[in-house]
């Protein structure tokens, strides 16, 4: 008599074998989540139900939603970073700060630029990849401004990241003379109070009577 089948272990369903293939797996769905459907509709559980995993087992590699993106932009924590602290501190010193953390990120080291750089480079010809930057950027901005009251603050720091990534984008892909002359410092010298109004707009002085 033969053994039969039923007192062997079956395989489990829905997973993927091997840390390297089930990485591999979260990103592939990761990535197709994100181009198809923007970051704001991509969950975790969405990928990971892509993936033939647990969303618990996409934790395990990826802390949060925006980890996962950066994973699957190949954007570096650092540049994530840059973006976040940005907006920690007082009002005082906003513009400044928010100035230093995108000229850094995009024009700084370059394992942290280049992928940011391609990006951006892909967004001028191509849909996808601009939709991928204006999901980078929106999910920036909401991470800044989650913790400010003013109704209209995602909308101002929208208007002063299109600003700053103009800058960027004059200076590295057009190649603007005044703006390819022109030092960190001296950028930020001229960048930051206008950012800071966007940012922290000053009610206009009153006229003495």
């Amino acid at each position: 008599m033969t053994m039969t089948d039923s007192t062997a272990p079956k395989a489990r369903r829905g997973r993927r074998p091997g840390t390297s293939n089930t990485r591999q797996a979260i990103l592939e769905a990761a990535r197709a989540r994100f181009a198809n459907d923007g970051f704001a509709a991509t969950t975790i559980r969405l990928v990971a139900a892509d993936a033939s995993v647990d969303a618990s087992q996409v934790m395990q590699f990826y802390r949060s939603k925006d980890e996962l993106f950066a994973a699957v932009m190949a954007i570096p924590p650092e540049a994530l970073e840059r973006f976040n602290t940005a907006f920690e501190g007082p009002d005082d010193d906003l513009g400044e700060r928010v100035v230093r953390a995108y000229l850094g990120a995009w024009e700084g080291a370059h394992e942290v630029s280049e992928p940011l750089m391609a990006m951006l480079r892909g967004a001028i010809v191509n849909e996808s990849a601009a939709e991928q930057l204006r999901s980078f950027i929106q999910s920036r901005l909401l991470e800044g401004t989650r913790e400010r009251t003013d109704t209209d603050a995602a909308l101002r720091a929208g208007i002063a990241s299109s600003m700053l990534v103009g800058v960027v984008t004059g200076r590295q892909i057009i190649g603007v003379p005044t703006l390819l002359t022109a030092g960190t410092e001296e950028l930020v010298t001229v960048l930051a109070p206008a950012i800071q109004q966007i940012l922290v707009p000053q009610p206009p002085l009153r006229a003495e009577p």
